[in-house]
């Protein structure tokens, strides 16, 4: 068996379906890599997301295989034989499942050399993400081989492949606020990241892995099928599977979009001040420590100065927020499309702006302009447009934050200090920042 395997796969579209799987995921893949460049998860997602176009395309090598008995009209003979439909059938079964499977395999590992060095947190989920995938791949490979012996014509490859991309992308649409329904039967729903956090939900993978092996067995059935009896009974574990699978998988709020706590938790650098980044971005560490306890540096000149900074790890859908820390400044770490540090040289006045800011508890209070003026101040910059921002670039003059920046530069340094001190307490009590910052609270 295994020497025939080997045959049927260099005969027959095993090998093609390999290098145009691989092809289209890895364009795919380096399309977009900062979608996945955070971690291991991230990629496992991001490939299954990728789904809405490599399922297709695996029913269409599916189908093309199919056509080979009919285009080399040997069905008749193959018929003929003393060998039952089903022996006849196993070959090209597994070598289709082995070149989808591999196929999606190595996608995946295309992006391991991208994000090795930096991705330090590899859950055990990560892994069940990925089987799904697989198995997704060989039962629409199967199913390909199935419909394409059934409907041996040259239309139906570029069929099933436009029926398989409407399927995925219409069926949330079709099940509306019933995403349950999505999370079961489309492999790629619900695999978009908000944060960097997100996983997926085990009994969800479970349900999942039910799911599909119960549509591959049909698809074999089916394919192996020599009658009508024998194509309804391929209904049989679609319907148990479908039951089963509708029986494990979770309902409620937030079932598509569950946070891993373990990534969340937060992992420190040794020494003082205290820096910390959540596990899913420990290997950033070293590039978040020297410019976090630079900022701390500077901060140092303010009565009770912050003495660590932390990873901020608030997500807003589920909506969490770490418990306000006295001396602790909240960072946004942010993963760039190379898997490191995100804007490094925005590090440190993001840290001063963030021990300047009021919590969000009180956003009403919040006057960007103040405190990105006073963390100007205390870092020795001149504070230009966009100054202090993530990734906005504006070349629209801050007049306001201009014109307190300059105020604080023309009164004495411990009056400008005491100044700044006084907005760090204004923002710990919602109260106007401006005013604190000009003296007008006195």
């Amino acid at each position: 068996m295994t020497r025939i395997l080997g045959i049927e796969v260099r005969r027959s579209a095993a090998l093609g379906t390999v290098l145009v799987l691989l092809v289209a995921g890895g364009i795919l893949l380096y399309a977009a890599p900062q979608r996945w460049a955070a971690s291991w998860m991230a990629l496992a997602m991001a490939e299954r997301e990728y789904l809405v176009l490599l399922w297709p395309l695996a029913l269409a090598a599916g189908a093309w295989q199919a056509r080979r008995e009919h285009r080399s009209h040997v069905a008749e003979l193959f018929a003929s034989t003393a060998r039952p439909q089903v022996q006849r059938m196993v070959p090209v079964l597994g070598a289709m499942a082995i070149a989808a499977a591999a196929a999606y395999l190595l996608v995946a590992a295309a992006g391991l050399p991208w994000i090795i060095d930096t991705a330090h947190y590899l859950p055990a989920r990560a892994f069940l993400v990925l089987a799904v995938g697989v198995l997704a791949m060989i039962g629409g490979v199967w199913l390909g081989l199935a419909v394409g012996r059934l409907v041996p014509s040259m239309v139906t490859a570029p069929v099933l492949a436009v029926a398989g991309i409407a399927f995925l992308m219409l069926l949330p649409v079709a099940t509306g606020h019933r995403n349950w329904l999505s999370l079961v039967f489309s492999p790629m729903y619900g695999m978009g990241q908000y944060t960097d956090y997100q996983t997926v939900g085990a009994r969800v993978s479970v349900a999942q892995v039910i799911w599909l092996i119960a549509f591959a067995v049909a698809a074999a059935v089916l394919l192996a099928s020599g009658g009508w009896r024998t194509r309804v009974a391929a209904l049989l574990p679609v319907t148990l599977g479908a039951a089963l699978a509708l029986a494990v998988v979770p309902r409620g709020e937030f079932v598509d979009n569950p946070t891993d706590t373990v990534a969340q938790e937060l992992v420190c650098a040794d020494g003082a001040p205290r820096v910390c980044v959540s596990r899913v971005h420990a290997g950033l560490l070293s590039e978040v420590v020297p410019p976090a306890r630079q900022a701390l540096a500077a901060l140092a000149k303010l009565p009770d100065p912050p003495t660590a900074v932390h990873e901020d790890t608030t997500t807003y859908y589920p909506s969490w927020s770490p418990a306000p820390q006295p001396g602790v400044v909240l960072l946004d770490v942010h993963v760039d499309k190379y898997g490191h540090l995100a804007w490094p040289d925005r590090v440190v006045p993001r840290v001063v702006i963030a021990a300047l800011t009021p919590p969000i508890a009180c956003e009403d209070g919040f006057n960007p302009s103040a405190s990105r003026a006073a963390a100007a101040y205390v870092l020795g910059v001149e504070p230009v447009a966009g100054w202090g921002e993530w990734d906005v670039v504006s070349d629209q003059p801050d007049t306001e934050q201009a014109a307190l920046w300059n105020g604080l530069r023309k009164l004495p340094e411990q009056e400008a200090v005491a100044r700044v001190a006084a907005l760090r307490r204004a923002a710990a009590g919602c109260k106007d920042l401006k005013d604190a910052l000009t003296g007008s609270a006195r």
